[in-house]
């Protein structure tokens, strides 16, 4: 009864915390190995989960890179207008946009060399998905790394 109701919820693109592919496993090898993490889509608005996630993300010890080509400076950090502008190494890549914009930035991630894409809860794109595991990278998607943080990890 339980896969079919996991199983139900994946078809829905629901939020399933433990699931049978390993993505809390994932998710949490993320967390603890990598530690630069470009956030496409930051907002500066702090009511904005972007912008709170990253701050989040800073006061666990992360370094964050904003990328946003309106934006010159987020918490502190320059901003960029893409990750290919970024003259340091990325490690993830943070995806706050629309579904049907995040394969755009699963491929630059790819092209860039970052270790690990994580796409934000409703950011879903099964096709990106594979094609950066494909390439090696590490995968989370339709995830909050700030509640898979409090969850898995326990602190904050």
């Amino acid at each position: 009864m339980m896969d079919r109701a996991v199983g139900m919820i994946r078809a829905l693109g629901g939020l399933v915390i433990e699931n049978m592919d390993g993505t809390s496993d994932i998710a949490e090898r993320i967390l603890r190995s990598y530690h630069t993490w470009a956030v496409v889509g930051i907002s500066a608005d702090p009511y904005r989960a972007s912008y709170s996630v990253a701050r989040f993300l800073q006061e666990q010890g992360f370094r964050i890179i904003p990328i946003n080509p309106g934006l010159d400076e987020v918490l502190g950090e320059r901003a960029f207008p893409d990750l290919r502008s970024i003259p340091d190494r990325v490690e993830v890549v943070d995806i706050f946009r629309r579904s049907e914009l995040a394969g755009a930035h699963v491929d630059e991630a790819i092209e860039i060399g970052a270790k690990a894409v994580w796409m934000q809860i409703g950011v879903i794109d099964h096709d990106a998905a594979e094609r950066a595991r494909a390439a090696g990278l590490d995968v989370v998607m339709n995830r909050c790394p700030k509640v898979e943080y409090r969850r898995l990890i326990g602190a904050g």
